[in-house]
């Protein structure tokens, strides 16, 4: 029986480089975007040769990569031995798949471990599948001689083939080898991975999508297992230990988001250095996650928007390097950068919530601003504000727009003492003239900034306001908007829902 598990790509709204270091916290909106592993048994019985329970297969495929690697595990010591591989190693689903098996042992009795040894001898057959929204298509769509547009992009068939960056391109070791959009790729492959594993283990059960919504535990013991066991995966594929908000709303969906403490991964980083990994798993399932997390999501009739400048994405880890090098360098200055940074990314959230609480307590007024304001540029705002209810929600949404500004210089500011484009000059003229279109709220650049997509947020129905506006400055406006749902199982495999879907269209015509 197959498992199908997705989990979503995030925008880091606030908190860019702050959120490296506790206490300081940052938004994350979780997206539609999502990252889909399928597992099911590779073969239909126990192969005869695995005798004595040693070794069992694992097949990794990546039809969009047209990768496709064969894996020896051994069942006692969770060792990985790579076989046959068409192209380079995933460390995020090879470590995502040791840990996951390693925290199965760590939770189960003796009899559990018994019937675990008997489905592992059946082999794993994993796929990985990523929505075209973490991938750049401009060079496809240009190719193929459209127009640079959200219609466009709808157009192209689901799962599709990536291209990979030329080796001869300027600046190649910055370039990451996969054009990207900066959605957390690997975070939400990796969430994806061990919620599949543990669900098909037996180890948790995922929530599942009735009619749009979650059903089941949302927030349980359950998904903070899928969480403990993603982060530590993501953060040793990856070398160093991030602040995981990536993986944290890749798990749990929309939220305030602040780190964990380095330390907890202690015991896994020396099981890399050679200590069993069922022991570092068993000592970073009871460490004490200190990170916090309270749900947030954006306001009602507000879109999240994401355009693709058509830069190709930037090199993250380096850009991080740089600004802790800069504070290492200039303590007085970084720190009153950090301090106004970290007041406007407060000021902004407040200013979101009480548009939420607005909301709550008069709707009527709340839409009727939100609506007028949809239709003018920011200055005029407080001219359409009839009531005094109205007024307040003008009030908000301007202090949401100040403390954004406040956000950009700043992070101006820091990128240029760095050395690093935090804002490059390109992307500062496309979002200034993003937030002078008419309802746009805010529009910056979404976590360590550079060249990824930028974000905007919009009012009512003004999205196609910036649409024309990115169309017309060669910015390509993705499918992406906000989803607060986290990890969770799905019915069927992605492709089958594709497939049957363009079946019946071509059977109505």
């Amino acid at each position: 029986m197959a498992v199908v598990a997705s989990a979503p790509g995030k925008v880091l709204m606030t908190g860019g480089y702050l959120i490296l270091e506790r206490p300081n916290a940052g938004i994350v909106l979780s997206t539609n975007a999502r990252f889909y592993a399928i597992v099911k048994p590779l073969y239909e019985e126990t192969k005869p040769e695995s005798w004595a329970w040693a070794w069992t297969d694992v097949k990794l495929t990546s039809p969009q990569m047209a990768r496709e690697s064969m894996y020896k595990l051994s069942i006692k010591h969770l060792l990985l031995e790579c076989v046959s591989s068409s192209d380079s190693r995933n460390p995020f689903v090879e470590y995502a798949l040791q840990y996951a098996i390693a925290a199965t042992h760590a939770r189960f009795d003796k009899t559990k471990k018994e019937e675990l040894q008997k489905l592992l001898l059946l082999g794993l057959d994993i796929t990985i599948l990523g929505c075209n929204e973490f991938y750049s298509y401009r060079n496809q769509i240009e190719a193929r001689g459209l127009s640079l547009t959200p219609e466009s992009l709808a157009s192209l068939p689901p799962f599709t083939s990536i291209t990979f960056n030329a080796e001869e391109s300027s600046g190649t070791k910055n370039k990451p080898e996969v054009a990207k959009t900066g959605l957390g790729s690997s975070a939400a492959m990796t969430t994806a991975v061990v919620a599949a594993l543990l669900h098909y283990l037996g180890v948790v059960n995922l929530p599942s999508v009735v009619n749009g919504h979650l059903e089941g535990n949302k927030v349980s013991e359950e998904l903070d297992v899928v969480h403990i066991i993603a982060q530590t995966a993501h953060c040793i594929a990856q070398g160093k230990v991030g602040s995981g908000f990536d993986v944290s709303s890749a798990v749990y969906g929309s939220q305030r988001y602040v780190r964990f403490s380095p330390e907890v991964l202690s015991s896994a980083q020396d099981s890399v250095q050679g200590t069993s990994i069922e022991e570092a798993i068993g000592d970073v399932l009871k460490a004490n996650w200190d990170h916090e997390r309270t749900k947030f999501s954006l306001p009602p009739m507000m879109t999240l928007l994401l355009g693709e400048p058509g830069t190709g994405g930037s090199s993250t880890p380096s850009m991080v390097g740089a600004v802790k090098k800069w504070q290492k360098s200039d303590p007085q200055n970084s720190l009153e950068t950090w301090k106004k940074l970290s007041e406007a990314n407060s000021a902004l959230e407040m200013h979101l919530n009480t548009l939420s609480k607005l909301a709550e307590i008069n709707y009527d007024a709340y839409r009727s601003a939100i609506n007028n304001c949809s239709m003018h540029t920011s200055e005029k705002w407080t001219e359409v504000a009839v009531e005094p209810n109205e007024t307040e929600v003008v009030k908000a949404l301007l202090g949401a727009r100040d403390a954004m500004l406040v956000i950009r210089y700043n992070m101006r500011k820091m990128g240029e003492a760095a050395g690093i484009p935090i804002e490059p000059e390109s992307q500062t003229q496309l979002l200034d003239t993003t937030m002078n279109t008419e309802g746009v709220l805010l529009a910056g650049v979404p976590g360590a900034g550079g060249f990824d997509a930028v974000f905007a947020i919009t009012l009512g129905a003004s999205s196609s306001n910036v649409i024309k506006v990115w169309s017309s400055l060669n910015v390509l406006a993705l499918l992406v908007r906000e989803d607060p749902r986290g990890v969770c199982l799905e019915n069927s495999d992605p492709r089958a829902a594709e497939v049957t879907g363009a079946v019946s269209s071509i059977y109505i015509e």
